[in-house]
């Protein structure tokens, strides 16, 4: 037996099929509205089994039971949408104080014989300023491009 038995109320039903059909949601949370909608025990449900399930909609049996559990325990919405992380798994080299100081940087003149920035140059002039203790020049070319500032 099942531990956690997805029963649609009528107007959730209306919504997941509305969700599959018009297309415009994220396929992740159009595959747990499908899922439900397979799952869903209420009267005029399919009660599909999770096999049947995994089979039709090329997801995995661990997929389903997350659906059905989070369905259960938090409700629709929990269901469809992905978890958060709870924390990051690295923290953020370049905080918002820090990205300020590089954006700065960039915009100032090039050191002695050089025209421009290069990204390595403007991480080592980071750590010279000991803004940070290290950075690689890729999470330089990140952070500048997220900016809309020119460095011309």
């Amino acid at each position: 037996m099942k531990k956690y038995l997805v029963t649609l109320k009528a107007e959730e039903r209306q919504s997941l099929c509305e969700l599959t059909t018009a297309g415009k949601a994220s396929a992740h949370k159009q595959t747990h509205a499908r899922i439900l909608l397979k799952a869903d025990q209420a009267d005029g449900g399919p009660a599909w089994p999770d096999e049947r399930i995994a089979e039709a909609l090329d997801v995995g049996l661990s997929t389903i039971a997350r659906a059905r559990q989070r369905f259960v325990e938090q409700g629709l919405e929990a269901a469809l949408s992905r978890t958060k992380q709870e924390r990051p798994s690295r923290p953020r080299k370049l905080d918002g104080r820090a990205e300020a100081r590089l954006i700065a940087v960039a915009c100032s003149a090039p050191p002695a014989g050089r025209q421009e920035w290069t990204m390595r140059l403007l991480a080592d002039r980071l750590v010279e300023l000991e803004v940070v203790d290290t950075v690689s020049d890729e999470t330089v070319r990140r952070v500048l491009k997220k900016t809309s500032s020119s460095r011309g």
